[in-house]
């Protein structure tokens, strides 16, 4: 029967086996959300960055600097609305002050500008194309479905872009669009976190 271990001494165990916390992991967990909050004060008001940063005891600096790129480059998005793009632009803004190697940020905010202006011209000719596809198919089923419950459908007119089915479908073919974009925006995002 000793062989039977309480919940309190089976978590201990664990603990112990988990270890403890890296200094570098302490002042992480410490200053990073710090970091975070000052991104989202960049961003909303108008600071100065880098004299914020520099008011920090050197110790924080690094982490600090990486909450800060972490919430700037979450705020970077596919450029739906006048907003987000200036936004985007904010983000990038902010991005360049921290990153030291500014001919390599330079070269994939060039890479993300070209995937923004695709976007929003190839890509509103391709939604346009795709939601007029929708709603023909869309109304297809309608009206199919109508002439086999009421026989005629001479003279009835169904709005189908208001019916919350077509709504959901078109949502689910612009999420597949925008997908493609999105996934190659982490990309390049990736690949800025991991600019020095």
């Amino acid at each position: 029967m000793s062989d039977i271990k309480s919940a309190f001494e089976i978590a201990m165990e664990k603990v112990d086996k988990i270890g403890k916390a890296s200094e570098e992991e302490r002042l992480q967990w410490k200053y990073a959300p710090e970091g975070e909050k000052l991104g989202a004060r960049f961003l909303r008001d108008d600071i100065d960055l880098v004299a914020e940063i520099n008011k920090l005891e050197p110790a924080a600096v690094k982490y600090v600097t990486s909450g800060v790129l972490r919430t700037l480059t979450r705020n970077i998005a596919i450029p739906k609305s006048e907003i987000l793009k200036k936004n985007n632009k904010r983000a990038m803004d902010g991005i360049k002050l921290l990153k030291k190697d500014k001919v390599k940020v330079e070269n994939i905010f060039s890479q993300i500008k070209r995937l923004f202006n695709h976007y929003s011209e190839q890509g509103e000719q391709q939604r346009r194309q795709a939601y007029q596809q929708v709603k023909a198919a869309f109304e297809a089923k309608v009206q199919q479905a109508l002439q086999q419950q009421m026989g005629s459908t001479a003279g009835m007119k169904i709005d189908v872009e208001k019916q919350p089915q077509f709504q959901e479908e078109w949502r689910k073919v612009q999420n597949q669009l925008d997908g493609q974009y999105l996934q190659l925006l982490e990309g390049f995002i990736q690949e800025l976190m991991a600019i020095p």
